[in-house]
């Protein structure tokens, strides 16, 4: 079963630049970690943090086709941060990374408990 890990954050996480050097460097380790874990296990299909929202466009086609555009949304009170994709055995294997994920670590080591939305990948239409 493959399922979609997504990491929503606050308005303020890309306020992690700005955190001290030992608690930036403490967050960073611990996703590392759990990408080489979950790349170990052979769950790791593939991850990746996202640019901050105020670099995001949403996108429509046009009359024609063309591409319009919206944005930017700097504004947002939550947004996704990153995601990592997975294949696991069951559903709670998934939640269970989930946990680890949202217990990242954050300012002074205090566990930031991001909500972390699991989502399975559909294998074909519904029936």
């Amino acid at each position: 079963m493959k399922y979609i890990l997504m990491m929503h954050a606050g308005a303020g996480p890309y306020a992690v630049m700005n955190w001290p050097q030992k608690d930036l460097r403490a967050h960073i380790d611990f996703m590392m970690q759990l990408n080489k874990d979950l790349t170990e296990a052979g769950e790791l299909v593939s991850c990746a943090g996202l640019t901050a929202p105020d670099q995001a466009k949403v996108v429509r086609a046009g009359k024609n086709g063309e591409p319009i555009t919206d944005g930017v949304f700097p504004e947002a009170k939550e947004f996704l941060a990153g995601y990592w994709l997975i294949e696991v055995s069951n559903p709670e294997r998934a939640y269970a990374i989930a946990a680890r994920a949202s217990s990242a670590p954050g300012p002074g080591g205090t566990p930031m408990n991001m909500p972390i939305e699991v989502r399975e990948l559909m294998a074909g239409p519904p029936k």
